[in-house]
């Protein structure tokens, strides 16, 4: 795919952190509900793997914004 303005890579960004948005939800539901300690650390690595991919996202954007701005 080839994104051609920054809208587009914005509304990309939207829906990447979006699909984000529903694996973080599902694996807190998890982390909250189960009993055994090693699966519950297991949707704790989840959780924190999705938040930090969710800060890389920003700021990546955040890059992106910068160089249109020369643009």
């Amino acid at each position: 795919m080839v994104v051609k303005s920054d809208s587009e890579l914005l509304r990309l960004f939207h829906r990447f952190n979006n699909q984000l948005g529903v694996v973080l939800a599902n694996a807190e539901l998890l982390e909250n509900r189960i009993v055994d300690d090693t699966h519950r650390a297991r949707a704790g690595q989840v959780v924190t793997g999705v938040l930090e991919a969710t800060a890389t996202t920003q700021q990546i954007r955040q890059i992106a914004e910068l160089g249109s701005v020369g643009q």
